[in-house]
Order: structure tokens, then C-alpha cells, then sequence
């Protein structure tokens, strides 16, 4: 098997268990600063964004973030409201696919991202009813750190 195969089953083993009970307000808030404070542990800098079906509950860029990563989230989040896949999972099956966004689902790239960074926010036995977004690393990295700070609350 592939290291992109394996990285394909991967996400789809994240997607299937980082599942949330509920959603609260407070929950977004509290998850936001975990990614915020885990960035800083890291020593990066990222903007950060939670939504929950249509409402952004939490929004913060780091210092020497700049309005590009607020455009490449709200383009990742697309790709996730579209696939109901993490940004960088869609990203990886147009990459072993050989295809574009474009062509695979007929989705100008200007407005759908599929670079790693955008997980989708799955309450149990509801599915898909938002988005988790981090922007200013290399595209793994981002998704890393998005996966990394949900399943440890998860935990």
C-alpha cells in the first residue's frame, strides 16, 4: 500500500471517530483556545475558525497571520461543506486521482480549497454541522494540528 493510500484510510478513520456528543458555544470557544495554545506550544502562528451550522462561534489570527489565511479557510471550509470530508482527505483523493477540483466536482478552486486544514465538525446522529479551521502552516501540519487538539478533547 501507498503512503498516500494509507494517508487516505487515515482520514477516513479520524472522520469516522472524532465525533462529538454535542456543540455547544462554549465548547467552540474552549476548542478554539486549546488550538490557539497548542500553536503556541508549537511555536507557530495561525488563524483559527470554528462554525456551526452558519454561525462562526469562534475566530482568532495569531500575530504574523495575515487576511490570506482568512481566505484560504473560508475556502477549505467550502470543501467541507461540499464533501463532508476534512479539506486535506479531498485534497489527498484528487492527488491519487490525478485530477482537479474542477474536474472531479466541478468547483472553481477560487472559491474550493482542498489543502489540508479544515475538519468537519460531526455531532453523533446528526453528522456534518460545521467546520474546524486552521490556517497558516504547511497544509499537513495544519490538518495535524486540527486532528491533534480534537482528539485529545475528545479523549
Amino acid at each position: 500500500m501507498s503512503d498516500l493510500e494509507q494517508q487516505i484510510i487515515d482520514c477516513d478513520e479520524e472522520e469516522r471517530l472524532l465525533v462529538f456528543e454535542e456543540f455547544s458555544n462554549e465548547d467552540a470557544l474552549e476548542l478554539g483556545l486549546e488550538i490557539v495554545q497548542e500553536a503556541k506550544r508549537r511555536g507557530v502562528s495561525v488563524t483559527v475558525d470554528i462554525e456551526r451550522t452558519g454561525q462562526k462561534l469562534f475566530h482568532h489570527a495569531m500575530e504574523s497571520t495575515s487576511p490570506d489565511n482568512d481566505e484560504w479557510i473560508r475556502r477549505k471550509c467550502n470543501v467541507v461543506r461540499r464533501t463532508f470530508k476534512s479539506s486535506f482527505h479531498v485534497g489527498l483523493i484528487l492527488k491519487r486521482d490525478g485530477v482537479s477540483i474542477r474536474d472531479k466536482y466541478f468547483l472553481d478552486p477560487m472559491e474550493y480549497s482542498a489543502h489540508g486544514g479544515c475538519f468537519p465538525l460531526t455531532l453523533r446522529g446528526t453528522g456534518v454541522v460545521g467546520t474546524i479551521a486552521v490556517s497558516g502552516l504547511p497544509q499537513a501540519e495544519d490538518h495535524r494540528l486540527v486532528v491533534s487538539v480534537i482528539r485529545s478533547r475528545l479523549k
